[in-house]
């Protein structure tokens, strides 16, 4: 008999193959598999384009769920309703502010029209004094160039801030001699002047 018919019949003979039936394999017949095997499986999907998502749909992380859409408004009366106020929300800042400016124009222009009028609302100084009337003066001025600004859009947080400052000092000199209705007034326009400060996003801004 010879050599080769002594062989176990399992043997496969092949260089690199190494035992049939997967019980011992060369080196070079596990990197074989590897290839095979690795050009055999499917290439994973490419995330898609940042170019194909919708307008309204933010870049996302790979980790990152997607966001659910936003619900339209509803048909009918509650629908009208939710669009008024969504509009209501995107320009009652704005309106607020202009408002606001025309109310400082109008003490603003009047003081520098008429100064000696208003000197009796300067506080410590003499209301006849020519202190006084530049003090009013001053003050008319500030007035008027905040209102500009505000109806303008020219830095409107910085702005109402600015006011909310000027108007704490009237309502402060106000009420030196007790409450009164111009002092409760001037208190409902000093919460608008405050409200303003933290408004960010305005329409009708000429710079932010």
């Amino acid at each position: 008999m010879s050599d080769e018919a002594r062989q176990p019949a399992r043997w496969a003979g092949g260089r690199g193959r190494g035992w049939a039936g997967g019980r011992f394999r060369s080196p070079v017949g596990r990197r074989e598999e590897q290839v095979i095997q690795q050009a055999a499986a499917p290439a994973p999907a490419a995330p898609a384009p940042e170019a194909a998502r919708t307008p309204g749909e933010a870049a996302r992380t790979p980790g990152e769920a997607a966001a659910p859409p936003a619900a339209a408004p509803a048909a009918g009366p509650r629908g009208a309703a939710e669009r008024a106020g969504m509009v209501a929300a995107q320009w009652a800042p704005t309106a607020g502010r202009v408002l606001l400016g025309l109310v400082l124009a109008w003490f603003g222009y009047h003081e520098l029209l008429l100064p000696g009028e208003w000197t009796g609302y300067v506080p410590v100084i003499s209301q006849t004094s020519d202190l006084a009337i530049v003090a009013v003066l001053v003050h008319g001025w500030v007035l008027f160039v905040l209102a500009v600004a505000l109806v303008a859009g020219i830095a409107p947080r910085v702005s109402a801030a600015i006011a909310s400052v000027a108007l704490l000092e009237i309502v402060i000199s106000l009420s030196v001699s007790g409450l009164s209705d111009t002092s409760m007034r001037d208190v409902g326009v000093l919460g608008l002047a405050v409200c303003l400060t933290g408004c960010r996003n305005q329409r009708l801004v000429l710079r932010g």
